[in-house]
């Protein structure tokens, strides 16, 4: 929208304002846009919905100047933005617990539901009606917390349960027979496989240096793989846990035949063999 000072972002019917506020000064050009945007929604007839217009502040520090669409204030401490929940702290904690909780219900309503379950039943459902709800945009809230982590794998946990022959064992026994694996591990690989389609141009992400080529003389640094990143440095440890600062490790300690792999598919499959290879070394690592 040329008619307002801040940055914008339209999707569908979704409309988002923001600036960074660094004095008085940037609080009222905020405010005046804010304004701006209501006169031209009512000139066009297209009025926005004031009870759902929001203002979340960011950051510390933050003077959470107040800001109103005509009498109505505007402020919010938790927000569902496209199916994720965002707050002002922008920890994933709030969405853990949505995400745990409406997938719980759905192991709930599978256990009422089917008086049978072997593991050519369960796989299926659990992978098309359990799993996604704990996984949708996980690479924009991934958790890092032990807490918040336990939480979503204690749904997988109970969910493999529902597996008679498969209750008495211990967790990492029922994933082995199932042939799941934990969902940190899957987070990981998702991870993985995101940073691969950024790279190789699949995925085309704006926003400058995203994900930093390792370079030296202007060349690869083939010191690794020819792929690996630069492990920049930040001031939050809420930062490092950010996808692009959060993948560089993991990435980095892949191996060149897989990070240069053809095609999404054949990455996804080099990767897996090369994580069993891993596991067979070290031995595979379940919570029980």
């Amino acid at each position: 929208m040329d008619s307002v000072q801040s940055s914008n972002k339209l999707f569908a019917n979704d409309a988002k304002l923001y600036r960074r506020i660094r004095n008085p000064a940037d609080g009222e050009i905020l405010q005046e846009d804010i304004t701006r945007l209501q006169e031209w929604s009512r000139k066009w007839l297209l009025n926005f919905s004031e009870e759902k217009c929001k203002v979340m502040h960011l950051g510390r520090g933050n003077p959470e100047y107040q800001y109103h669409m005509g009498d109505a204030p505007l402020t919010t401490t938790e927000e569902k933005d496209l199916g994720v929940y965002v707050t002002p702290n922008l920890k994933p904690t709030v969405q853990v617990a949505k995400a745990a909780a409406n997938a719980n219900s759905m192991v709930g309503l599978l256990r009422k539901t089917y008086t049978f379950l072997d593991a050519e039943i369960f796989l299926p459902l659990y992978k098309s009606l359990i799993r996604p709800r704990m996984e949708y945009s996980v690479q924009a809230w991934s958790p890092h917390a032990r807490r918040d982590i336990n939480k979503l794998e204690q749904v997988q946990r109970r969910a493999t349960k529902l597996v008679p022959e498969l209750s008495e064992l211990s967790y990492g026994e029922r994933l082995a027979r199932l042939g799941l694996t934990t969902l940190e591990e899957r987070r990981i690989r998702g991870d993985m496989i995101q940073t691969y389609k950024v790279l190789h141009g699949i995925d085309a992400v704006k926003g400058g240096n995203f994900l930093q080529l390792a370079l030296r003389d202007n060349q690869p640094n083939t010191r690794g793989h020819s792929l690996k990143l630069v492990k920049l440095r930040h001031r939050t440890t809420r930062r490092t846990k950010i996808f692009n600062a959060r993948v560089v490790n993991h990435w980095n300690s892949l191996p060149d035949e897989v990070v240069t792999s053809q095609s999404v598919n054949a990455f996804k499959n080099s990767y897996d063999k090369y994580v069993d290879t891993v596991k067979q070394r070290r031995g595979a690592f379940y919570e029980h």
